[in-house]
């Protein structure tokens, strides 16, 4: 059904209907465990990574979304479990209740890609907000896995928050280099903050010729 559901539906919506940009390609994981990290602005965004990678590698991508949005319906629990295969984080739980990074670990022991938006939530349309330090403690638990930065422009105006009509807007991919844990989160922060950065100074360049 996931397949199904994102070849004929997801897959084409996003290739016809957005003109995707995308630079570096050849720095997308080709396999897992990986984890990738996006700043985000739409709905939208967890589409467009979806569909950088093969077809093959569908069922081993796991975006990681919150539970309390899309539980919120038997519809969107749906789409969300069933043709995305999100890992559901519950942003409710304290530490003193159980580990709130559990299933995204497993996850990783089993070989899948976890995408992750470190903002928390969606932010406003083409505006990069502060990653928060989950990531940093998802990779110091598996300082082996590669976490690729990923900049993405404009799908914050093709669907902005809130707001359910889909326009047409030509959008921009850019990956950046891997980084490794650095063996401390601040560094680690401070390192893929500097690498998102410079993919989105990369991209001033390229829109001021548009």
């Amino acid at each position: 059904m996931q397949r199904l559901l994102f070849e004929t539906l997801i897959r084409p919506l996003v290739l016809l209907a957005i003109g995707l940009n995308v630079r570096h390609r050849e720095r997308l994981p080709s396999g897992g465990p990986a984890i990738v990290v996006a700043n985000h602005n739409s709905h939208l965004d967890t589409l467009v990574l979806m569909t950088l990678f093969p077809r093959q590698m569908l069922a081993k991508l796991r975006p990681v979304a919150a539970a309390d949005y899309f539980f919120k319906n038997k519809l969107l629990k749906w789409f969300a479990l069933d043709v995305i295969n999100i890992i559901p984080l519950d942003r409710s739980v304290r530490p003193s209740d159980g580990d709130p990074l559990a299933d995204v670990t497993a996850a990783l022991d089993r070989g899948e890609v976890v995408i992750l938006f470190p903002e928390g939530s969606r932010g406003e349309p083409e505006q990069r907000a502060k990653f928060r330090t989950g990531v940093a403690h998802l990779a110091k638990r598996r300082p082996e896995v590669p976490v690729t930065p990923v900049y993405l422009h404009g799908l914050g105006k093709a669907l902005p928050r809130g707001d359910w009509v889909f326009v047409p807007f030509f959008c921009d991919v850019f990956l950046g280099q891997p980084l490794a844990w650095t063996g401390d989160r601040d560094s680690f922060m401070t390192q893929l903050d500097g690498r998102m950065g410079e993919l989105e100074a990369e991209f001033a360049p390229a829109e001021a010729y548009e």
